[in-house]
């Protein structure tokens, strides 16, 4: 008997099993693909805020889910409406769709306002509702892995809003670190993409775990270091920025009190607006980053990126310089002092657009000599260095003229001049050299000989300058010792090639004539006129090597011409001529035989 009741309990089991199966979602993974897809692997939330509303549509749809025709009535999920996995879509696309509509107010250009920012906290508090209810569902109708992402999930979004809202750091640093240990222990098991995925979260939820513990005070970070940490890219990250860049701006505001002049080639300007100050500060920061920080430490890249960041805070702090000079009135004083302020901050603008443009040129320089590998990355041509190194020689000029224009000149402006005159004696040669490329790619040996000796020359006369200075540059003279083997090495090459092709020119001018065609064949281009219709043009028929087809003298057989003939003469009276009848003066034939001759 017992062991009849434990076979029916036992099936009973069975059954519950059956009719509740637990369902299976790669949460990290199905977000991330959902993600990159639909716009953050451009950081545009619009477009995946978008497609999470377009998803939810098809959900309701597809399940019958929908909240009446006409009147609104709002149905609840529970655990008991969870029948299919899809359910479990529906409430982890609604909780993705308040989140980047939160993130999509955060990227306005000026950021949000009182009233906006307020919104974007109310979607963050929309979107750990629905996460948190992801996890409840999950933790009874999915799988154990399923569950645990599910409450990382829900950490995370919590940690979020926490984050955004300034308060609480100890419950947002317990969210996020909880969320950490989740994805850290995830991460150990699973095939290879789920692995990197797990990893990839690690790094993104790293920074911000810092930073919650620099605000409980808990860690010794300075905040001028807080910018290294948010070097990884990823939509984790995008909060952390932007709170990130708050904090720096505070930093600098409060830096900016204690700074009351500008310092530039020993002249010493002040400042007076703060906003102009802040805009130094950052600038000078975003500076001290690039230098600070050795060749092949930060890719070329967000080397370029961070340079834009300059060239913007300089604009910045230009725009505020020239609204102060509008409005400075008939102060003579403030007016000498902002111009002479707005001409230091423009002399440094130009120094680092040349640093800038000479970064380029680097990375042009090493995809020339490449071919097209596995990337199909494109190959530089010369004709794209020879038009950056026109940009370099416009830079200088424009900054050799800046530094010309003031009347009392000191000894390190006198310097910066020559400097510039240098460089742009350096950037001569380099393009001599690289418009000497272009023309021998093209099979002009004689005026590639002749720019490769030029840029033998002006690199020859630049490494000579570079050496009397007493506090040389080594790594210039190294790079122009290069340039001028380089000329030297080209030169000799395109004489001996024009000296080859000379000598093959009587054969191949052979070899050319013999191929010229009395008259058209089908392969002639359409509209090509003959040889004899051109000898009033001075062009070669049989040397220039671009044409494709053999030149034609002349058609053969001649053609059809139109010749003059008299003119046709048409009678057109004979028509409208009414002739006389003559019946009775014809001849009449009289027929019939000895009876008819009777009677008549």
């Amino acid at each position: 008997m017992a062991k009849e009741k434990s076979d029916v309990s036992s099936m009973e089991v069975d059954d519950q099993i059956s009719t509740n199966p637990k369902f299976s979602i790669n949460v990290l993974q199905l977000l991330k693909s959902s993600q990159m897809q639909h716009g953050l692997r451009f950081g545009d939330y619009t477009r995946y805020r978008r497609y999470c509303t377009a998803r939810l549509r098809r959900l309701y749809k597809s399940l019958k889910f929908t909240h009446g025709r006409g009147k609104y009535t709002k149905k609840s999920i529970t655990a008991s409406t969870v029948t299919e996995v899809r359910f479990l879509h529906l409430v982890l696309y609604t909780a993705e769709r308040a989140w980047s509509h939160a993130m999509e107010k955060r990227q306005l250009p000026d950021g949000p306002n009182a009233r906006q920012r307020s919104y974007l906290i109310g979607r963050l508090r929309k979107a750990v509702k629905w996460a948190t209810l992801f996890a409840e569902l999950c933790s009874i109708k999915g799988d154990s892995r399923t569950s645990l992402e599910a409450e990382a999930y829900a950490s995370y979004m919590k940690g979020n809003l926490l984050f955004e809202q300034d308060q609480n750091w100890d419950i947002a640093l317990k969210s996020f670190k909880s969320a950490r240990v989740v994805y850290e222990e995830l991460g150990k098991y699973g095939d290879l993409e789920n692995q990197v995925l797990c990893r990839e979260r690690v790094e993104e939820l790293e920074p911000s775990i810092r930073y919650c513990l620099h605000k409980i005070g808990e860690s010794n970070l300075q905040a001028s270091e807080l910018v290294h940490i948010g070097e990884i890219e990823g939509p984790a990250l995008d909060l952390f920025k932007a709170k990130l860049e708050a904090v720096m701006d505070e930093a600098r505001s409060q830096q900016a009190a204690s700074m009351t002049e500008f310092h530039w080639l020993g002249h010493r300007f002040p400042i007076s607006n703060a906003k102009t100050r802040v805009s130094i500060l950052k600038a000078q920061e975003l500076e001290k980053e690039v230098n600070d920080r050795k060749e092949g430490a930060l890719p070329s890249e967000k080397r370029l990126a961070v340079f834009d960041k300059i060239f913007a805070a300089y604009h910045e702090a230009r725009s505020s310089i020239r609204s102060d000079l509008a409005n400075a009135g008939n102060s003579e004083n403030m007016k000498d002092d902002l111009s002479g302020l707005d001409k230091a901050i423009g002399a440094v603008l130009g120094q680092r657009t040349i640093e800038r443009n000479q970064l380029l040129v680097s990375i042009a320089k090493s995809k020339l000599s490449k071919t097209r590998d596995e990337k199909n990355e494109k190959v530089t041509k010369p004709e794209e260095l020879v038009r950056l190194y026109d940009l370099l020689l416009q830079n200088t000029a424009d900054l050799s003229d800046l530094l010309s224009s003031g009347r009392d000149r000191k000894e390190e402006e006198v310097a910066l001049s020559e400097e510039c005159e240098l460089k742009s004696l350096i950037f001569r040669a380099e393009r001599c050299f690289f418009l000497g490329k272009s023309y021998s790619s093209a099979g002009k040996r004689t005026e590639a000989y002749s720019l490769f000796s030029l840029a033998r020359s002006l690199s020859e006369k630049a490494l000579k300058k570079v050496q009397s200075v007493a506090t040389h540059d080594q790594a210039m003279v190294k790079e122009l010792e290069t340039l001028y083997k380089d000329c030297r090495s080209n030169s000799c090459i395109e004489h001996a090639m024009g000296i080859m092709e000379h000598e093959k020119a009587p054969n191949d001018l052979s070899k050319k004539i013999s191929a010229v065609s009395i008259s058209a064949n089908g392969n002639d281009k359409k509209g090509e006129k003959y040889l004899v219709e051109k000898l009033d043009v001075y062009e070669s028929a049989v040397a220039d090597s671009s044409t494709r087809v053999a030149p034609r003298i002349a058609a053969f057989q001649p053609g059809f011409q139109a010749i003059p003939r008299n003119p046709i003469v048409l009678d057109l009276a004979y028509n409208t001529i009414d002739f006389p009848s003559i019946e009775n003066r014809m001849k009449k034939d009289k027929k019939g035989g000895f009876i008819s001759r009777l009677w008549g």
